[in-house]
């Protein structure tokens, strides 16, 4: 099975490469029917990883017995100690205690080694995923959020800790909301 799904891997990356990457000199665009061939395969696979990445968060949230909802985008969440403070709004700014780690429990980024993140909620400056986490919390409340790779570093990593295509927990608290 793991060899199964290492080809289909590899086989989407040869096919996003081979269309990315290939050019003929007389002919700068593409032809809708060029991108047509290329487009179902690369949903498919991408379906594929997006269904892959749900079965193994849903297998971690399992082992740590946590009550855990998804949003529609596919970001799992969990508000486990509620504030009392405002609820958090698209302009804010928000100020956030972390921890940021992989699903193996490797500790890549927190507060305590590199201060509280500050940001403003809803103008794209961190993950999508935990931008969309932000917008459900209030001050005061802590949370835990698990970020699937297309919403958190995606295809790539960050080129510092978090690798490729990695599914990350951000173990959060809203410590304050401001204008």
């Amino acid at each position: 099975m793991k060899m199964k799904n290492n080809k289909i891997f590899f086989c989407g990356f040869f096919l996003m490469f081979v269309f990315l990457f290939s050019c003929n000199q007389k002919q700068r665009y593409r032809t809708d029917e060029e991108v047509a061939q290329f487009k179902e395969p690369l949903i498919k696979i991408n379906k594929y990883l997006v269904k892959k990445d749900a079965q193994v968060i849903s297998d971690y949230v399992k082992r740590h017995k946590w009550d855990m909802k998804i949003s529609k985008t596919g970001l799992w969440y969990m508000i486990y100690d509620k504030g009392n403070g405002r609820k958090a709004e698209e302009g804010n700014i928000v100020t956030l205690k972390y921890t940021v780690n992989l699903l193996d429990g490797t500790l890549c980024y927190s507060s305590d080694s590199l201060g509280d993140k500050q940001f403003k909620a809803g103008h794209g400056d961190v993950e999508p995923g935990l931008e969309e986490g932000i917008l459900l919390m209030r001050e005061g409340d802590m949370a835990k959020f698990i970020l699937p790779p297309h919403l958190a570093h995606g295809l790539v990593g960050d080129d510092k800790k978090i690798p490729r295509r990695a599914t990350i927990v951000y173990d959060v608290q809203l410590v304050k909301i401001s204008n």
